[in-house]
């Protein structure tokens, strides 16, 4: 028996040839930036960012002096963790460890991190309650002041004191 060969075109219809086609209708790209780069660079967050130091590029500058620093590699290997009576023949990279390295008892700032601070126990272990006001209470008000023998609330500032029988002048 013959074999029949199939007539079937195995490609899609319409045939792709060329770049519209072949990949279907392209959209037309979107300007991702709509301002130009130097004008960019004048707003949030680009300026902000241009603008504000990390630590890094704080020591970068040519202007940067950090009187800690050791000056060259005998500083260097002095200021270095390594206790030759402790710790016998050490690698060399262990050797010049550095004491920013393993403790934080240096006096540098390595990270723009702020440290949390442990908290305080109140002594004897006391709750600290802390209340709000109320009612604010008007401060001009006479049943608010503090009892003394002359009271501005009388007339002309006269008071007389039951006790010892006087006019007095505030």
């Amino acid at each position: 028996m013959a074999t029949l060969q199939s007539t079937r075109n195995p490609y899609p219809f319409p045939q792709f040839q060329n770049d519209d086609n072949f990949q279907g209708q392209r959209e037309p790209e979107i300007i991702c930036y709509p301002v130009p780069t130097h004008l960019a660079q004048r707003q949030l967050p680009w300026h902000r960012l241009s603008t504000h130091h990390t630590l890094s590029s704080a020591r970068h500058e040519a202007y940067h002096f950090d009187p800690a620093a050791p000056n060259d590699d005998l500083d260097f290997v002095l200021k270095a963790t390594y206790n030759h009576h402790e710790a016998l023949l050490n690698n060399k990279n262990e050797v010049v460890f550095q004491p920013e390295t393993f403790t934080d008892e240096h006096g540098r700032v390595l990270k723009n991190r702020v440290k949390p601070l442990p908290e305080k126990k109140m002594p004897l272990n006391h709750p600290l309650i802390i209340t709000g006001q109320e009612k604010k209470e008007n401060l001009n008000s006479v049943k608010n002041a503090i009892g003394r023998s002359h009271l501005n609330a009388t007339r002309n500032g006269y008071t007389r004191k039951k006790e010892i029988g006087g006019f007095f002048l505030p």
